[in-house]
């Protein structure tokens, strides 16, 4: 099962670890979702380093297991996860007829492969008796695309893997897309730039709090976002937390606001981090906390390599 699962999953196992690129085909009951331009990245100024990292760390591998060369073929990778039904990734770009090929081969070689028909468009489900993995602190549900999955290359240009049978004939007959419910209550938001190249979001009751300090603000909070941008020569960083109460951002931005503040006066600090520090800003709005930085792109190069 292992070439499957660097197909259908190991392209978002660095998600919790950025032209104006709009997450769209994500429906208002999602309880998590994940958007990466990754042809952004490629022709950006500050993240190119970004994007040749993410070449190496993850698209080598999926290059040296699969044959599939994703590095070249995929632009867009969206994830998310609607209300009861698990997840469902859907990647963007030049998707050549070999890599189809190949993703259905390797599917009917790693397990049991049936093939089904909606929409007038193929699609097939494979099982496999491996167990799932965890990404990292978030309680999102990718177990599932391990053990088993719905798969389509039918799409023009996209390659949709879901976890259920419902999700894949309504994505097929919406041509990538699940319509959305007017009514929901508790649609996630989206942080949008100029040139976004990865936007995220989650249901905080979606995040393992733990036991340590963060555990209360997770418990006060609703909903979390996360941006990241090219700013030209910087990398723009942007978080923003919807809690339950106004007093509770106001508390928290407090709380953030001081620890910067007591960082300050590190001696031992890189100078580098100082200056990150020094930039960042801390806003309140009603019960939103926005946090936002910009950071050389070296420096995230090296914390990532580190």
């Amino acid at each position: 099962m292992r070439n499957l699962k660097l197909l259908a999953v190991v392209l978002f196992f660095w998600i919790p670890t950025l032209v104006n690129a709009e997450v769209s085909g994500i429906p208002d009951s999602a309880t998590w979702y994940f958007h990466a331009d990754f042809d952004g990245m490629r022709n950006g100024k500050a993240s190119r380093g970004l994007y040749d990292w993410l070449d190496s760390e993850f698209f080598e591998e999926i290059r040296l297991e699969t044959g599939v060369d994703f590095g070249k073929e995929a632009d867009r990778l969206t994830a998310f996860s609607h209300v009861g039904e698990g997840p469902v990734v859907l990647i963007e770009g030049s998707v050549s007829q070999d890599t189809k090929d190949k993703i259905i081969a390797i599917a009917a070689a790693d397990g049991e492969l049936q093939t089904f028909k909606s929409s007038g468009k193929a699609y097939y489900y494979f099982n496999s008796d491996n167990s799932g993995r965890r990404v990292g602190n978030a309680n999102i549900d990718v177990d599932s695309l391990e053990d088993e999955a719905y798969i389509s290359v039918a799409l023009k240009n996209k390659i949709v893997v879901t976890n259920s049978q419902e999700q894949m004939k309504a994505l097929l007959a919406n041509n990538g897309k699940i319509e959305s419910s007017k009514n929901e209550k508790n649609t996630l938001f989206v942080l949008r730039a100029e040139q976004s190249l990865i936007q995220a979001g989650v249901n905080a009751d979606k995040l393992d709090a733990g036991d340590g300090w963060e555990s209360n603000i997770l418990r006060s909070t609703k909903q979390v976002a996360v941006l990241i941008a090219d700013l030209g020569d910087k990398l723009g960083v942007e978080a923003q937390l919807l809690t339950n109460e106004p007093e509770i951002a106001s508390s928290l931005a407090s709380i953030v606001r001081g620890l910067i503040s007591l960082q300050m006066f590190n001696e031992d600090m890189d100078p580098e981090i100082a200056s990150i520090l020094q930039s960042t800003r801390v806003d309140v709005a009603g019960n939103a906390l926005r946090i936002s930085l910009a950071i050389e792109p070296d420096t995230v190069l090296t914390a990532l390599e580190d």
